[in-house]
């Protein structure tokens, strides 16, 4: 062990005794040692306990940390620190810019224990709630966690599509206009998370290379002996590209796009390999299958939908009508009320709005106490009035509690068009205590939508454990909608349960989860993520239109009102 990792490590001894309020004169005094550490002109592993507590700056206890640390790499007190340390804060002491103090405020303030949720928390607009933060140090933070991220080889797709499609022009603009090119693999199925971008053409591979290398935010690899052309961009995302002739180039973007089950199950309907044709669509039909769309093409059931054409419609951008579960100042949105609003009716053309502010016990984001909903009612009923026939509808983001009750009373909760119940606290129960508390906010009456169901945070914080099944069927006894939060960074529920929820007649919400005007434009990777769950514009409430919506809520309103009439009934019998 050199001097720089020596001092690198009594350099996080520091942090962590700052970060857990040691002394700090103590704390200070390490930190100036792990400078001096790294100065000095010879190689302190060659040295004994004795020697180093010769040193200047270096006494008894502090030998002995060194010695401990070179014989077994740590020493007692680091280990402490460590261990009471959760592993997503020790990954935020290792941020360049961050430091310790910020770290601590970041973790005891807002209750952020990883890399994943302090982004979603950047992008919730929420650390510029807590003091000596800004915006500026906001978006600092954003950036470096992208940085991080994007450095484990990993990306979501929502984070790269702008660059691969300024790739894929530039590449059409090199290439003669006649080249047939397009995006192929997994980028092309629009999978949530990805490792490359891939595009094929037909066209020479010399000249693909060529093209390639005159691209100036490419790098190329030095072997392109395989059967694709490599290069990163300057964040370090990878494009691979597949030169095909004009003759195979349907055929082949078949093959590179399906995942590997879906291609092995079409080559043996196609007796081991695929037929050259002149577009995908006489591909699949000369092997008897209507044509399936790229986001469907995972091996699951889709080649017997596509057989027995029962293939879904699937739901796109233009047939949203609404949005629904979405932020405003009233909690930790950017924007006004109105001004969501009017992004909405002038901008995007919709019909209508769901506002669903942060209930009570989301204190870290502004929650609403029953005074301020009174007060965004009002507001609400005023710019219904100004803005008709467009629609602003009474929501509220209610907190599951640990129990699974709602964070409101029947009174108020019945006050509201619509309830979407969420889970963003004690995410680290067991299956069956998450299953049980997601089954009894399900049987609350007032409960429309169950947001977010499961919590993931891609590439941070997988989803706390659930039991899928018995919560969809709950949803399904009790008519409760099951959200697509659209945020880039959850598209939860996962797409893969999309199908089972659809068996069970449960209807699915594509929601922004939007903070400020520009979040609405999330709908889209929500469309992305349906899509490859098969859900048509029927399976979407807010594709409803404003009088299709407005009876379903006021249906629901009824039921919860019986409901809930009925249970304080029983509960007043004798």
């Amino acid at each position: 062990m050199d001097n720089k990792t020596i001092a690198r490590t009594f350099r996080l001894y520091g942090q962590l005794m700052e970060l857990h309020g040691e002394n700090p004169f103590r704390t200070k005094a390490i930190t100036s040692l792990a400078f001096k550490l790294d100065k000095f002109p010879f190689a302190l592993n060659t040295l004994s306990t004795e020697a180093l507590s010769e040193l200047p700056g270096i006494g008894k206890s502090t030998a002995q940390k060194i010695t401990a640390l070179l014989q077994r790499g740590a020493f007692d007190e680091l280990d402490a620190l460590q261990a009471a340390t959760p592993d997503g804060i020790l990954e935020m002491l290792r941020i360049k810019g961050l430091g310790a103090k910020k770290t601590q405020v970041i973790w005891r303030a807002l209750g952020i224990e990883s890399m994943g949720e302090l982004y979603y928390a950047c992008n919730e607009n929420r650390l510029v709630t807590v003091k000596g933060f800004g915006l500026k140090t906001q978006e600092e933070i954003k950036k470096i966690i992208e940085f991080s991220m994007a450095n484990r080889g990993w990306f979501l797709y929502a984070s790269i599509e702008n660059t691969a499609e300024g790739i894929l022009e530039q590449l059409r603009q090199l290439l003669p206009p006649e080249t047939l090119i397009a995006y192929t693999g997994d980028f092309r199925r629009k999978n949530e998370i990805l490792q490359s971008v891939d595009i094929i053409a037909a066209v020479e591979r010399q000249q693909l290379e060529q093209a390639i290398a005159r691209i100036a935010t490419l790098t190329t690899g030095s072997d392109h002996k395989d059967t694709y052309l490599e290069a990163t961009d300057n964040n370090g995302l990878l494009f691979r590209f597949l030169a095909v002739t004009a003759g195979d180039f349907h055929q082949q973007w078949l093959i590179s796009t399906g995942a590997a089950e879906h291609v092995a199950l079409l080559e043996q309907a196609g007796g081991g390999q695929l037929p050259k044709r002149e577009s995908e669509t006489a591909i699949y039909r000369a092997l008897g299958f209507d044509y399936i769309e790229p986001e469907l093409r995972e091996g699951g059931n889709e080649l017997d939908l596509a057989k027995s054409g029962a293939l879904p419609t699937l739901i796109t951008y233009r047939d949203l009508r609404g949005a629904l579960h979405n932020h405003s100042t009233y909690s930790d949105g950017v924007n006004t009320l109105e001004e969501m609003a009017l992004y909405c009716r002038d901008v995007l053309k919709l019909d209508y709005l769901g506002i669903c502010d942060h209930s009570k016990t989301a204190v870290y984001a502004n929650g609403l106490p029953i005074a301020r909903i009174q007060e965004q009612w009002a507001e609400i009923e005023a710019l219904n009035h100004k803005l008709a026939p467009f629609r602003i509808f009474k929501g509220i983001e209610s907190d599951i509690l640990s129990d699974g009750s709602l964070d409101y009373p029947d009174e108020i909760l019945a006050g509201f068009d619509f309830v979407v119940a969420s889970i963003h606290g004690n995410l680290k129960m067991e299956e069956e205590k998450a299953t049980h508390r997601l089954l009894k906010a399900i049987e609350n009456p007032y409960t429309t939508i169950l947001g977010h169901p499961t919590g993931r945070l891609l590439l941070s914080r997988p989803g706390y454990p659930i039991d899928y099944r018995r919560v969809i069927d709950a949803c399904a006894e009790h008519g409760v909608v099951m959200e697509i939060n659209a945020n880039p960074l959850r598209l939860d529920l996962d797409w893969r349960w999309h199908r089972y929820a659809l068996e069970k007649n449960v209807l699915l919400s594509i929601n922004p989860d939007a903070h400020r005007v520009s979040g609405f434009h999330d709908m889209q990777y929500g469309i992305y993520a349906a899509r490859k769950g098969g859900v048509a514009s029927k399976n979407c409430l807010n594709a409803f239109s404003l009088a299709e919506i407005s009876a379903f809520f006021q249906q629901r309103s009824q039921r919860a009102s019986l409901l809930s009439g009925n249970r304080q009934f029983i509960t007043d019998l004798p």
